[in-house]
């Protein structure tokens, strides 16, 4: 899939950017877990968050199509830092669609990170199953009252502002919730500890209680009751960008196979000539372009403002499946080196794992494909 000459531009932008400032810092990052606020201000100074925000709004304004190269480039150098830039146009997207003008005023900041921001949703209750909420809003005057607790989230140790999924009418299901936007700093909010990950390590994670955080009228985005709408609305977009991030997890983990296979030696030859390498590289190759496909595809149909569920749930399953089987096999290629730590391919294997995992398991968008194609056939 062509690609025009503006999203060369910027594609070019972000991959200079990670191959000169994120690549030589990933080894550092991933040891020592540390947010890299550095890289962050820069790539804030080049544009490289709130990729689909107006210009009237203080983005770029650029397609899905051109978030899903910029997501791709970034996770080459490492994937920890391309999810920051994913986090950001998630929450960027909900203010820009379903905030006021007020709350939109804090896009610049969001964009320029200044303003940290988190995505409030998981509870040890509800993972997949986003019903089982059970963090509350309960009306206090013209305000609301916020209790409950989020675990594994995504920026929690550093954030702001959070973006909290709540229960506000606890008889009406998934049209009983609402998105509030929290300050994190505010009384009654408690942050617990980092949480050491298997991957992405320099992406912070961790858990936050909510004890009768008093929150005013304007902290309730968009309508009440519309919270689990708000979410969904995001979802495709959010599952191009964890597709296109598993497949420069993949992409980086090729190269770093070629050029191993290229020099090391074994027999007196490169292995490179030996089949069996041959065949892993080749198969790495075709996936990452069946995934990358895909992933543009999928972001494509966004652009056209098709329904585009299928689409990127395919995409978000294939890649994700892709980069766990595919940096398993760079480990492969460079044998008991690719098992030590210090080798960027054993710390691609460990990054790709959670691609299978969030924004929706690969098993759910197992049943998100299968429920789209009975209900529009295999055509569709």
């Amino acid at each position: 899939m062509n690609l025009s000459e503006m999203q060369e531009q910027v594609r070019d932008m972000a991959r200079a950017f990670a191959d000169e400032v994120i690549r030589p810092a990933a080894e550092v990052l991933d040891r020592d877990e540390r947010f890299p606020a550095g890289i962050y201000d820069e790539m804030a100074k080049l544009g490289l968050f709130g990729i689909g925000v107006p210009e009237t709004m203080g983005g770029p304004g650029f397609d899905t199509l051109t978030y899903s190269v910029v997501m791709e480039e970034l996770s080459r150098g490492y994937a920890s830092v391309a999810d920051q830039c994913g986090l950001v146009e998630l929450i960027s997207s909900l203010l820009v669609r379903h905030g006021t003008d007020t709350q939109r005023r804090h896009l610049p900041d969001i964009l320029a990170m200044k303003t940290k921001v988190a995505y409030c949703i998981t509870e040890p209750e509800a993972g997949t199953d986003v019903s089982g909420i059970r963090t509350t809003a309960e009306k206090d005057g013209s305000g609301w009252r916020l209790n409950g607790g989020k675990i594994w989230i995504h920026n929690a140790p550093v954030a702001d502002m959070g973006f909290v999924l709540a229960r506000t009418d606890k008889e009406a299901g998934n049209r009983g919730m609402s998105i509030f936007m929290v300050d994190l700093h505010a009384a009654g909010v408690e942050r617990g500890p980092k949480e050491h990950k298997m991957g992405q390590r320099a992406s912070q994670v961790g858990a936050l209680t909510f004890s009768d955080v008093k929150l005013g009228a304007d902290a309730l985005l968009g309508d009440a009751g519309r919270g689990f709408h708000m979410m969904m609305s995001v979802l495709d977009k959010g599952r191009v960008g964890i597709a296109s991030l598993a497949v420069g997890i993949a992409q980086a983990g090729l190269e770093a196979a070629v050029d191993y296979a290229g020099t090391r030696k074994q027999f007196g030859k490169q292995i490179v000539e030996f089949q069996g390498v041959q065949w892993l590289l080749a198969d790495m190759a075709k996936d990452i372009e069946a995934a990358r496909l895909l992933v543009r595809s999928a972001a494509s149909k966004i652009d056209r403002g098709e329904d585009a569920t299928k689409a990127c749930s395919i995409a978000k399953c294939f890649a994700g499946d892709m980069a766990v089987a595919r940096t398993a096999d760079a480990v492969q290629v460079f044998g008991g080196s690719g098992y030590i730590r210090g080798f960027e391919v054993e710390r691609l294997y460990r990054d790709a794992k959670i691609t299978q995992i969030y924004e929706g398991t690969n098993q759910v968008q197992r049943m998100i494909i299968a429920r789209e194609l009975m209900k529009k056939g295999a055509r569709a």
